[in-house]
């Protein structure tokens, strides 16, 4: 009897070990998968200077962040027109004005406008990273390819590697291009030639040295370009804080 007893005690004891080793190893597995997933690494992160060791330089950031380009150079003019009613839209799209980039797409930019310095001018931006929301109110007050980008597609303004641009004297005149911006007409049209060679001159400037850069333009507009190392970057929809 007592072995019997001895016996049983043994059997309750070894089921109960094989019944809570899974519930142990359950348990560490949700833990894993929990700590996982509260720490993703998004390809659309919001960096700016304030959140980033003072160290810390455009070469040492991933490419696919954003970053306020204030933060990184003085050396730009900034006219923002969604941020004021001087739009085609006729109403403010922006809670105030900044100007937000892919990190490869602002090192270009500084790149660029330092060889504009170097003959005598400045890029003025009109606009740069823009919200998808606002991409879809242009598009139901615009809805044509040749001059607003489809939402259902998104506009590269969308991934932070778009500009619309101009340029400046380095006191501040800005530089004659035929139209100005957002002018929906042949006129804009990189091909058009019906103006004079100073026109058509800073038009191939503009041209030339974006494109020297790593920027792509489109026919239709003179003031915009394209970063070709942010085509293939997500769509973002982000809002900055105002100051």
């Amino acid at each position: 009897m007592k072995y019997i007893l001895l016996t049983f005690i043994f059997l309750v004891f070894l089921f109960s070990c094989k019944k809570e080793t899974p519930k142990k190893e359950i348990k560490k597995v949700a833990n894993t998968e929990i700590t996982h997933s509260e720490t993703p690494v998004p390809n659309d992160s919001v960096i700016e200077k304030k959140d980033i060791k003072k160290q810390a330089s455009l070469e040492e950031l991933n490419d696919t962040v954003f970053i306020k380009l204030k933060d990184y150079s003085d050396d730009f003019v900034y006219d923002l027109k969604y941020a004021t009613n001087d739009n085609f839209l006729k109403t403010v799209v922006y809670d105030c004005p900044e100007c937000y980039l892919r990190v490869s797409a602002a090192r270009a930019i500084i790149k660029a406008n330092k060889e504009f310095m170097s003959k005598g001018y400045k890029i003025k931006f009109f606009d740069c990273y823009r919200p998808h929301d606002v991409q879809k109110k242009m598009w139901k007050i615009m809805p044509n390819r040749i001059y607003v980008a489809d939402p259902a597609v998104g506009s590269i303004h969308n991934k932070g590697g778009a500009v619309d641009m101009t340029l400046v004297t380095l006191k501040g005149d800005e530089v004659d291009m035929g139209t100005h911006f957002d002018y929906f007409g042949r006129e804009a049209h990189h091909a058009y030639r019906g103006f004079n060679d100073s026109i058509l001159k800073n038009r191939l400037l503009l041209k030339e040295t974006m494109e020297k850069h790593g920027f792509g333009s489109i026919t239709s507009e003179w003031w915009h370009y394209n970063h070709k190392g942010t085509l293939g970057t997500s769509i973002a929809n982000f809002r900055w804080d105002c100051e």
